[in-house]
């Protein structure tokens, strides 16, 4: 038997409870371990739950018993998450996460940690909530050189843009309604100004590319500035509006940047909606492969850390998570990169004269809608693009990158 002890009893916490309680004899058949869980930690009490026999509120105890092999950290935040996980590690207990913040700015020094007290530090579910996509990285493609990643890693942005493409609605009002649904935080700034995806693509490219990318340094643009003229422009030229995490290696060079884009029909992420992620990668030999599936959800999330918990208990003794090195990847410069970019403007499509002397050659959107037009321009750096805006300041209404 081993034992497991649960940070947090909270939406994730209480799923990984039921999960491995749940499928507990499943589980050991497939798997022939038999863990189980000692002890759940929180703050509070839960009468008239069969947790409470369980349930401890001094962390010491957990750290103090040799009984308790695995620490499933559910609680979400920094503090206490990460001192109780580097705790756990020093300690000789494995340990498991969804948390994308905790991992994105100490994954670097808990994975060392781990490797010198050998025994494990896994993530799985902080980055696709139920989509496997780290394990598979670093198992199944760990003969392939990666080299590019782009998804859809947020469920709550992705439900929102959907119901605007879907209804025409206003980003604020689909907001409101994600929320009630559940679907959106209470402060949601973490989810719609791309922070949360920002943190997962870091995570995903530090394994992917070998070196440490630090979440600060990736160029981060969220979906509240959004509005539904920019859906019917969309509509028109027959393309959904994506939040993308998107990072590709180039020789040495790394590109990173969380922005929304134009996804055309035959690009496969065009047709991920609601609160579905996928996440595509590209590897030398394999070419391309998509993960796709329920990015969030108590019971999804959930069975990713327990999977986690699977291996750990399978591997006891021993650090089976490939590190990346601290070593910091530098990043390209994002006014280096090429692309077109598609441009609301204020004025008359049919007198376009002093776009096209800024911008050149372009083609002209019209959505119907008053006093404005939009354009696409001609394959260009951001840095170009900033200089000709700049040139045609108060008029542009807003901005769109077009994936590739």
């Amino acid at each position: 038997m081993v034992a497991v002890a649960v940070l947090g009893y909270g939406t994730v916490g209480s799923g990984v409870v039921k999960v491995m309680e749940t499928n507990h004899d499943s589980i050991l058949a497939k798997t022939g371990v038999d863990i189980q869980v000692k002890y759940v930690l929180d703050l509070r009490e839960f009468p008239g739950d069969p947790v409470q026999e369980k349930l401890v509120h001094d962390y010491d105890v957990i750290i103090n018993d040799p009984e308790v092999r695995i620490v499933v950290e559910t609680m979400g935040g920094l503090n206490p998450a990460y001192p109780f996980t580097k705790r756990a590690l020093e300690a000789g207990k494995s340990a498991c996460t969804s948390n994308k913040e905790l991992v994105a700015r100490h994954g670097t020094e808990l994975l060392e940690i781990a490797r010198e007290h050998q025994v494990s530090y896994l993530f799985e579910a902080s980055c696709g909530g139920g989509i496997p996509i780290i394990r598979p990285m670093r198992t199944s493609l760990c003969s392939d050189e990666l080299d590019e990643i782009t998804g859809i890693v947020n469920g709550t942005t992705n439900y929102v843009l959907t119901k605007m493409m879907d209804e025409g609605s206003e980003f604020d009002d689909v907001l409101h309604e994600a929320q009630e649904k559940g679907y959106a935080e209470r402060n949601p700034e973490a989810d719609v100004e791309g922070h949360d995806a920002c943190r997962k693509l870091a995570i995903l490219s530090s394994l992917a590319y070998g070196k440490r990318v630090d979440f600060s340094d990736i160029y981060t643009e969220g979906i509240s500035k959004i509005t539904s003229a920019e859906v019917r422009y969309a509509k028109e030229l027959g393309m959904a509006i994506r939040l993308l995490a998107h990072s590709r290696k180039e020789g040495e060079n790394v590109l990173a940047m969380v922005a929304p884009f134009l996804v055309q029909k035959n690009d496969p992420l065009y047709l991920v909606n609601g609160v579905f992620n996928a996440i595509f990668v590209h590897g030398n030999m394999l070419g391309d492969a998509m993960f796709y599936g329920q990015g969030a959800g108590k019971e999804a999330t959930a069975s990713a850390v327990v999977a986690d918990v699977i291996e750990e208990a399978q591997t006891l003794g021993r650090s089976v998570m490939s590190a990346w090195s601290p070593e910091k990847q530098d990043l390209q410069p994002l006014a280096e990169t090429r692309k077109q970019f598609f441009v609301r403007v204020k004025g008359d499509m049919n007198e376009r004269e002093s776009v096209e002397s800024v911008f050149g050659a372009v083609s002209v959107v019209n959505a119907d809608l008053p006093d404005e037009y939009g354009f696409i321009t001609p394959v260009m750096s951001e840095a170009d693009y900033q200089e000709c805006a700049a040139k045609l300041d108060g008029q542009i209404l807003g901005m769109l990158r077009i994936r590739e």
